[in-house]
């Protein structure tokens, strides 16, 4: 009879128990769910954000440089500004946080809905681009329709190449706003990280690689003016809400992780670290700009030498005789020192290394298919001159 009651006494317990365990993962998965849901507080950060570098970037003073040639002969012309606006920004947040009219932590408290938010913001963007697109008349390059007739493809790639509203290229604003998003949740993580005392050398590594990386790319800003993205890509999803919610949300994601998982990473690992991200830096910064300025002068010395070109528009020399893509081994180092301060015990911090790996690859097919097809014969021997395409002597 004692021991009915016994197994009776467990089973309840046993039942009990995993009653509990079943409600509470319930509830935990309501709120991941709820967390997702966009407030006005975040409605309002977003747009807050959007106007802001909406008035500073055309009223602070800005280096104007050419676009590329369009078909047509004409050429956009840019506001370079975004260095100064980004300095100007994080400086009223610093002294709006000092005074307490704005939190340090708004961003990082709420950052899956802000994800969620600005998702829905970029479907809503590239809907009007795309019946916008549809509706003109213009005939000029960077506004000229092209309709493929397939609706999912041309709201995905875009139908203008440069559209604009009230006089900002959007294109060139969506990549700035997205860089300076980055920046400001990875500061906003930061800030939580302090907040709860939870700053760890892998989280100062992971902040300073991503600062100087960040600074870097507003230093050099005009340099973005020259990239396939702005001379060559149409407007649309693809462009938008990787800008808007790719780059900002998926590239913190080591950030993030950081809050929540101590790392202890031995000297060794710090140095070899900080070397990745030197090497990177040297490749992405020098094989960049190199193909700047032989662009705009191409007489310009590479290494201290006159530049060799194929067909008179090829380059050979320097990062670009190495690999035909060398930028993208430099971008790549990058990305995977990002996520080298949080160690190996988990896959999940590295996803932007490994997600950008697979889009490089991608991109670069496309991009060898585009210049096979423009240049034709004298693509060919350009191969046969650099014959690795992003790694030497691996691929």
């Amino acid at each position: 009879m004692t021991v009915r009651v016994e197994i009776g006494e467990k089973k309840e317990f046993s039942t009990a128990t995993e009653l509990t365990w079943r409600t509470a993962s319930k509830m935990d998965f309501s709120s991941l769910l709820s967390s997702f849901i966009p407030s006005w507080d975040s409605v309002c950060l977003l747009l807050g954000f959007f106007s802001y570098l909406g008035i500073a970037g055309s009223i602070l003073t800005a280096k104007l440089v050419p676009g590329a040639i369009l078909a047509d002969g004409t050429r956009l012309h840019y506001r370079c500004n975004g260095l100064l606006s980004l300095l100007l920004l994080v400086g009223l947040l610093v002294i709006g946080g000092w005074m307490g009219f704005v939190s340090f932590t708004a961003i990082s408290d709420r950052g899956l809905e802000l994800l969620s938010t600005t998702f829905i913001f970029s479907v809503i963007v590239t809907l009007i681009l795309y019946v916008a697109g549809c509706k003109s008349n213009d005939r000029s390059a960077s506004l000229k329709p092209h309709i493929s007739g397939n609706i999912i493809d041309d709201w995905w790639f875009g139908i203008q190449l440069n559209p604009n509203f009230l006089g900002v290229d959007l294109k060139f604003f969506f990549v700035r706003a997205g860089m300076m998003g980055w920046l400001l949740i990875n500061l906003s993580v930061l800030a939580k990280s302090i907040q709860d005392a939870n700053l760890s050398q892998s989280m100062i590594l992971y902040q300073l690689f991503c600062v100087i990386y960040i600074m870097d790319y507003f230093f050099y800003e005009e340099y973005m003016t020259s990239t396939w993205d702005i001379i060559a890509e149409r407007l649309g999803f693809m462009l938008v809400f990787g800008d808007l919610v790719w780059i900002p949300f998926t590239f913190s994601i080591q950030g993030w992780w950081l809050l929540s998982n101590k790392v202890d990473l031995p000297t060794a690992a710090v140095v070899a670290n900080c070397c990745v991200f030197v090497i990177g830096y040297l490749v992405f910064r020098g094989a960049n700009k190199q193909k700047h300025d032989f662009k705009k002068n191409p007489k310009a010395l590479i290494w201290g030498q006159p530049p060799k070109v194929i067909g008179g528009k090829l380059l050979v020399s320097g990062y670009w005789g190495i690999a035909r893509h060398c930028n993208y081994l430099g971008d790549l180092l990058l990305a995977l020192s990002f996520s080298l301060p949080c160690g190996i015990s988990s896959p999940l911090p590295y996803f932007y290394p490994i997600y950008l790996l697979i889009l490089l690859i991608w991109r670069e097919r496309r991009d060898e298919a585009r210049c096979a097809e423009k240049y034709k014969d004298v693509w060919a021997e350009y191969r046969r001159a650099v014959p690795w395409r992003i790694l030497p002597y691996v691929y």
